[in-house]
């Protein structure tokens, strides 16, 4: 038994046989074998070893293209409703030009209406007496101008919405043209001329100052407010103090305020200073700059009015 057990190999280290082991090189077909030692001395593909630094991949690779920019501010990918209504207000200058001139248009053929009901109901004798006659005529248009112009005034859905905005402006314009044609009936056809020319130019010079000027007139509301209230409170005084002196200065600083007014709100118009109104708000820019030139021509004629002899 003794020489049995003693006949039996001796065990192999394994380590030493790893090392005298012949190495062949595993077919190409097949995958190399994987190390022996603990995975430790191997990165994992998902961590990387101390100061290695893993590179970015590519743009291509990511899915993305060279120009692309990633940015984490959101408002810089979707532009919000503020940044979209700063931009399509009064930014673009063709915007702002094609609202002035559409503006400045209206206006224009708003004048003209105006100026010649007022010269139809100046220079004819007949138009004049039946003017005079019919004053309920001129309560009706009254009370047309205050429903409509208001309505045009507060109302931003009526005043945007085509084509009643336009309806609207047009009832404005015939009805505040009648009743200043009624007013310039009880005047002089000289008074009327010279009233007529003194605002034409009293307006166009306003308006060519407006658009030059650096002075910003739209932060002065506060104190157009306070003189409408003096002289609206001294127009009632002068009631029970009547006076061609009273009359001629009531009409200089009504014509004078009104002036401001125009000034303002072309500013308000060409949108060159603090405030401007909304391109689409072109219907209340025409109604505005057309009352301030028509209440200029009235305050006109009442001064020349209480300056005349008879």
């Amino acid at each position: 038994m003794t020489d049995v057990e003693n006949q039996k190999p001796a065990p192999v280290c394994e380590a030493s046989y790893a090392a005298t082991a012949p190495a062949y090189a595993p077919p190409p077909y097949m995958p190399p074998p994987y190390p022996t030692e603990p995975p430790l001395m191997y990165p994992q593909p998902g961590s990387a070893a101390v100061g290695f630094i893993i590179p970015e991949p590519a743009p291509e690779e990511a899915g993305g293209s060279k120009t692309e920019q990633t940015t984490s501010d959101p408002e810089a990918i979707i532009p919000s409703e503020e940044n979209e209504l700063f931009v399509s207000s009064f930014e673009d200058g063709k915007i702002r030009r094609a609202f002035i001139r559409k503006v400045f248009s209206v206006v224009t053929i708003q004048l003209l209406v105006t100026f010649t009901v007022v010269c139809v109901f100046t220079f004819s004798t007949t138009v004049k007496l039946a003017v005079r006659k019919n004053i309920w005529v001129y309560l009706s248009s009254y009370i047309i101008f205050v429903v409509v112009g208001t309505c045009l005034a507060i109302s931003s859905r009526f005043s945007r919405k085509h084509p009643w905005n336009l309806i609207g402006l047009s009832m404005v314009t015939l009805s505040l043209s009648y009743m200043v044609g009624t007013v310039a009936s009880y005047h002089d056809t000289t008074a009327v001329i010279i009233a007529l020319g003194s605002t034409l130019v009293i307006s166009f010079t306003i308006i060519i100052f407006s658009a030059q000027t650096r002075l910003d007139f739209t932060i002065c509301n506060g104190i157009l407010l306070i003189l409408s209230i003096d002289l609206l409170m001294f127009g009632f005084f002068s009631i029970f103090f009547y006076s061609s002196v009273v009359q001629i200065v009531y009409g200089c600083l009504g014509a004078l305020l009104y002036a401001l007014f125009l000034a303002v709100d072309c500013q308000l118009v060409m949108g060159r200073q603090k405030y401007s109104l909304n391109p689409e708000e072109y219907v209340f820019a025409a109604l505005i700059i057309y009352l301030d030139i028509i209440m200029i021509f009235l305050y006109i004629l009442m001064m020349l009015g209480g300056g005349s002899k008879n």
